[in-house]
């Protein structure tokens, strides 16, 4: 436990911080996975427009690193056009 004082505001910030990211990997989790459970590709289409939404926000806002968003979404496109395909 800190005794400084700006060693245990800076404390609660970063657990404020860590919950809110938390969160936000959930959400996109969540979001993924529903894109990669869709039973058709319209609504595999329609989930994919949501969670592309929430990629770009994690990779910009470096709760992931771009580059595996990136790879993340190329592979969700290639899920739903195999669904349109097939």
């Amino acid at each position: 436990m800190p005794n400084i004082k700006s060693a245990k505001k800076r404390m609660e910030l970063g657990q404020k911080w860590a919950a809110r990211n938390r969160v936000a990997r959930s959400r996109l989790r969540t979001a993924v996975k529903r894109v990669r459970q869709a039973e058709d590709a319209e609504t595999a289409q329609t989930r994919l427009r949501d969670a592309e939404s929430l990629l770009d926000r994690a990779a910009r806002k470096r709760l992931l690193h771009p580059n595996k968003v990136a790879r993340m979404k190329s592979r969700l496109q290639q899920h739903v056009k195999e669904l349109q395909e097939g």
